[in-house]
């Protein structure tokens, strides 16, 4: 029992540290790709330390058995943190993350294609409450389109978030810990010439506040978050942990209504509600007949 409050701990500890990024973000006045880009490498850096002073090295075999997916899921995760950080910049944190959490929706509406799997009629009326929340959220019913840009990157982010999950799904033989390094190393690897390149990298001022801030985002909210996230996920109940996951878009509401001062309209916060709502009731598992 005590083990296992440990690990839920671990969990809702990382879903924590995972609702502060879009505030984070709002205070780092780097382009997206750049702030994407030392993400990666941070969290990479931080992950192989820990690999190293615990004396386990990478699965190199395991590594080679899944290199195309690997190399793919790298780009993906890098396309998709760019993407994710760019919506912080159009529209509200709130808006941003409620587009985000729209991934479970997609992986919802795709599985039947991809995995064959049947969607239920609870898990379909969800995904529609979902969708409708997102409506919402955008303010299209109330004559207008708050952010517009800012809600496209983030659902493109959703989007690319959900095809990582879903590829996840096909990895075979290979550790979490392991998977994670060779992405991140991937996503950095990716991103380094498309920053060099389209970027003034040299004009970028760093104070050391700003230095701060990136080796937070890089070590706390990479390296030592999926170290928490994925060194509990497994030994945690599937329905806990999806339940758990959420406390990432409350906790980012919150912050983005409190904090920044962001406002948001009654429909908007109704929207926000029907998404966490539709997710969350999508997740639990119907009691069994007596």
């Amino acid at each position: 029992m005590k083990k296992a409050l440990s690990d839920r701990n671990q969990l809702i500890l990382a879903m924590l540290i995972f609702g502060t990024i879009g505030v984070l973000r709002r205070y780092i006045p780097y382009p997206s790709s750049v702030v994407a880009l030392v993400r990666a490498a941070v969290g990479l850096a931080f992950l192989l330390l820990l690999r190293a002073v615990r004396k386990e090295p990478v699965d190199r075999a395991a590594v080679r058995r899944n290199g195309v997916k690997l190399l793919i899921l790298g780009v993906m995760l890098g396309a998709n943190w760019i993407f994710l950080f760019e919506a912080y910049n159009y529209t509200t944190v709130a808006a941003a993350t409620m587009c985000y959490y729209m991934a479970p929706v997609f992986v919802i509406l795709l599985s039947p294609v991809i995995f064959g799997e049947r969607i239920t009629l609870r898990k379909g009326i969800c995904s529609a409450v979902a969708l409708f929340g997102m409506v919402l959220v955008s303010g299209v019913l109330s004559g207008g389109l708050h952010g517009a840009r800012g809600l496209v990157l983030g659902l493109i982010a959703a989007a690319l978030y959900a095809a990582i999950v879903i590829v996840n799904k096909t990895l075979r033989d290979i550790s979490a810990e392991d998977r994670t390094i060779l992405q991140f190393a991937v996503a950095a690897a990716v991103m380094l010439p498309y920053v060099l390149l389209t970027e003034h990298v040299a004009a970028l001022k760093l104070t050391p506040v700003i230095l701060l801030l990136l080796l937070i985002l890089g070590i706390v909210h990479t390296g030592l978050s999926y170290v928490l996230y994925f060194g509990s996920i497994a030994r945690v109940p599937a329905q806990t942990a999806a339940l758990l996951s959420y406390i990432d878009p409350v906790v980012a509401v919150i912050l983005s209504i409190t904090l920044l001062r962001e406002e948001m309209s009654v429909s908007a916060l109704l929207g926000a509600a029907l998404v966490i709502g539709a997710m969350i009731v999508s997740e639990l598992e119907p009691k069994a007949a007596n």
